[in-house]
Order: structure tokens, then sequence, then C-alpha cells
């Protein structure tokens, strides 16, 4: 099994060793990225729609709206071509940039060393202040150092996520702004730390007090659109079309009508000097370093979180498909009500229900306890007609012999029929079981930290998306080999009483 992971991580740096783009400028190629916006007449843009006042869905139309769209829309005109968005958390909004889903992110990019590095970043286009979000009647930060041993709650390939690492903080990772300060509305992180005016947006239509700016983090940050790093003249031509629209004074109304003040003027603080910084890590030394920890969130997170799912899930399933035979109207009636709300909703939307929701009134679960329950209720609803057809594949008779000997009920279940059904039963529960180690990634929106999390974590700051992401798929196949493995183990042994 160590072999086939090994071989599987090979391919992974291989197939990630030729990573520099085609047409890098410094491969002295034409750069034909401009020329074929202008040829399809379209600029494919990236950005949230989740991100008030920046780029956000009216709630009146529903239409996508904000600074940045009017921003990014205003460009495209002086370039002579539409926009056409795309939406997409920021978790993933980079990883879809490299993979081609869009041209170019509108969603307040701060500037930074790294990014400038790895993406075509604009010229800056907002400056802004960084700020500390905690609970009303919370005191114990007042400053950015406050936040050593602290934890926050930020989207883990924003500038601000650093921002608080930097200061010593524990940084849970969220799909965005409004899950972080709800994080800290129910007291499970902190802070968040985040724009002051996507902040001063939240507080004005909002009108929430339960939260207030504590501090800033004392640093202004330069917003820019990126680009892939070899789309060269698409970033001279968005730099010539962004020098206009300010020129124009375009910019300026866009930002008065969003904030009641140009934001597009100001002066980035100066770059504090760093220290002399260590080559960059190859793809295979960033696998060998990262390959550990995700082995390990394997182990401690995303097997106990299925093993434990699974079972609590069986014991849930039995009890509703006996419901569902039961002969009583109102019990089998009830029981076909859970299986159909647990099919017929998405298992995420189940999750951030519990996770989210329920604390509304007055039910806070920690995010291990949260994903079980979960998890064991949407196994509970597969698993239960898994259960029940498996049941009715006992012959009647097999009932009527039991009651003849005077056996019970519930001693013709445990000693004739389930051991008869599970037979059957075992090929589908066991798809169920591989289905829920993969749902298991799922977990991570509701901040447990296990195997995707981890790889989310180590992408968002060195944006080797694949080599990561691979790795973590390699673990879960690997899992789920193993219990295939088990699976026919199992069935083999029912098998061998069967007469043929």
């Amino acid at each position: 099994m160590g072999l086939l992971l090994a071989l599987v991580l090979g391919l992974l740096v291989t197939a990630c060793s030729g990573g520099a783009p085609a047409g890098d400028a410094s491969s002295g190629g034409a750069d034909p990225s401009l020329q074929k916006i202008k040829d399809v007449g379209v600029l494919r843009v990236g950005t949230e729609g989740t991100y008030a006042p920046f780029t956000y869905h009216d709630p009146a139309n529903n239409q996508l709206t904000g600074y940045d769209v009017e921003a990014i829309e205003a460009v495209a005109a002086k370039l002579g071509v539409r926009t056409e968005f795309v939406e997409a958390p920021f978790d993933s909004i980079f990883a879809s940039l490299q993979a081609e889903r869009f041209d170019l992110v509108a969603n307040q990019v701060t500037k930074n060393p790294q990014r400038d590095a790895t993406y075509a970043l604009s010229d800056t286009y907002t400056v802004s202040d960084g700020v500390i979000v905690t609970r009303a009647d919370d005191g114990s930060i007042t400053s950015l150092a406050d936040l050593k041993g602290k934890t926050t709650a930020q989207s883990s390939t924003s500038n601000w996520a650093q921002v608080a690492k930097d200061a010593g903080a524990k940084v849970e990772a969220v799909e965005g702004f409004t899950q972080g300060v709800t994080l800290v509305k129910q007291g499970r992180v902190d802070a968040t730390v985040n724009d002051n005016l996507a902040v001063a947006e939240y507080t004005k239509t909002t009108g929430d007090t339960s939260v207030k700016i504590a501090a800033k983090t004392g640093d202004t940050s330069e917003q820019v659109f990126a680009m892939r790093k070899a789309d060269v003249s698409l970033r001279d031509a968005v730099n010539t079309a962004l020098a206009q629209v300010k020129q124009d004074g375009q910019l300026t109304q866009i930002s008065e009508k969003y904030f009641g003040q140009d934001v597009s003027q100001g002066e980035a603080s100066p770059q504090q000097e760093q220290p002399a910084q260590a080559a960059p890590q190859s793809t295979w030394q960033l696998i060998k370093e990262t390959a550990g920890p995700m082995a390990l969130a394997a182990l401690k997170a995303t097997i106990p979180l299925t093993a434990i799912s699974f079972v609590v899930g069986l014991v849930i399933a039995l009890v509703v498909a006996l419901m569902r035979l039961s002969r009583v109207g109102v019990v089998s009636q009830l029981a076909r009500f859970y299986i159909s709300v647990i099919r017929g909703t998405p298992l995420l939307v189940q999750l951030f229900l519990i996770f989210y929701g329920l604390p509304a009134i007055g039910l806070t679960f920690n995010p291990f306890t949260a994903a079980v329950i979960a998890f064991s209720l949407n196994v509970g609803g597969y698993a239960a007609e898994i259960i029940r057809a498996a049941i009715l594949s006992v012959p009647r008779g097999q009932w009527e012999a039991a009651q003849t000997i005077g056996m019970g009920y519930a001693t013709t279940l445990r000693r004739i029929v389930l051991p008869q059904a599970a037979r059957t039963a075992v090929p589908p529960l066991s798809n169920t079981l591989i289905s829920l180690v993969k749902d298991t990634s799922l977990a991570s929106v509701v901040l447990v930290t296990e195997l995707l999390r981890v790889a989310q974590v180590a992408a968002a700051p060195t944006f080797k998306f694949f080599a990561l992401y691979g790795v973590a798929a390699a673990y879960y196949w690997v899992i789920c080999l193993v219990l295939s493995f088990v699976q026919g183990r199992l069935e083999h042994r029912l098998e061998r009483y069967v007469a043929r």
C-alpha cells in the first residue's frame, strides 16, 4: 500500500514539475492573452458574489453588483469588451484562475510579495485599512499584539489570514467574512480580521451592535486585480484602462456611490524590511512536509469521524427501518418523513443547519460533535432503506417458522432475520461507508481540521493546489481501497454457510 501511495505521489510531482505556464513572459514568446479576449469580446471575471459592498447580489433584483463589479466593468468598457462573471468561493478563486475558469479576479485581492511573485497583478484600485472585529462585550483585544494565542476566523487564502497568523493567532478557515462574523458572535472564535470597508458596510446594513471594531491592524493595504502570471499583455491593458478610469473620474464616482468617499486614493503602508527569504520549496519538498500532517489528520479526524458517524448512523437506520415496517400508521409515516427530509436536502445544508443554525435556538455544538450529528443523521436516512430492503428479502416463512417454535419478535429479528439480512445489506452498506469517507471532507466547512482542511491550509500560501489536493485524493483513495478489501473479506465470511 505504501508503494502504491509513493507511486501516486511520484506521478503528482512529475505532473507538477513542468509548472511554468506556457507563454510566460520569460520565455520570450508572444503573449496572446489580450488578443484572445478581444477576439471573443468577453472578459471572464472571477468574483465571490457574497462580499458586500464589493461584490454581492442586490436584494431588490438579485443582480450581481458592487464596487468591484462596477470597477471591472468600467475597465472592460475601456478595453472594448463585455464582462462575464463567474462566482466562486474566495478559498478556491485562485485555483480556478490557474485552471483558466476565468481571465481575471476582481474580489478585493490584497497585494503582497507572494501574490506578486505568483500572479500578474494590476495597479492599485482600492486602498483600505485592516481592522479586528470582536464581540461587543470582549475587552481582551485592543491591539494587533493581543491576537497572540487567540482564535480568528478567516478565508484561508486571504491576506487577513496571514496578518492574523503573523500576530500569533490560531486561524480557523471559513469561506468568507459573513461566516467569520457569525462565529465571533456565537463565541466559537475570538475575532476576525478584515477590511475596514467591508466591516463598515456590514455594520451599516445589519445594524448589528453585538460586534465591534476592537482595533486596527496598523497597516494600509492595496487591492488589485489578479491575472495569471503569463498574461502580461492583459495586465498591461488592464493597467492602461484602469488609469483612464481613474483619470476621467469614473472610479471616484463608483467609490463615492458605495462608500461616500474616494477609496481609490491613498498611500499604502511602506513595506517593512523583510528578512532574507529562503529559497522557495520544490513541489516534492512541500509534499514531503505536508504528507505527515495529512496522515495525522486522517487518523485523528477523518477516520474517527467516519467510524463514529457510521456506527451511530447504522443504529438510527435500524430503528427507522423497523419503524417503516411497522403496521402502526403514525410510526411508519414518521419514518417516511425523516427519510424524505434527509434524502431531499444536501448534506452541506444539513451541516450548516446544525453548526450555524441551531445556535440561534440555544443549541451549540463543538465542530466535531456537529459533524458527527450531521453525518450520522445522513447515514441513517440512506441506510434505513437499505436495511428495510434487506429485511424484506428474508422469506416470510422464516418469520412463521420462528413463531411456530415460540420465538418472539425481538428474538426472531436478532437470531433469524437480521443475520440473513446482513448478507444482503453488506454490499450497499459498504458503498454508504465509502461515500461517508469522502463526505467527511465537507466537515472542513464547520471548522473540523480533517484531511482536506490540512491540504487547503497548506495550499493557501503556496498556491500548489494540484499537488496538495492530489495527495489528499491519494489518501482518500487508499482509505477506500482498505475498506473495499475489508468488504470483500466480510462478504466471503457471510457466504460460508450459504447453500450453492
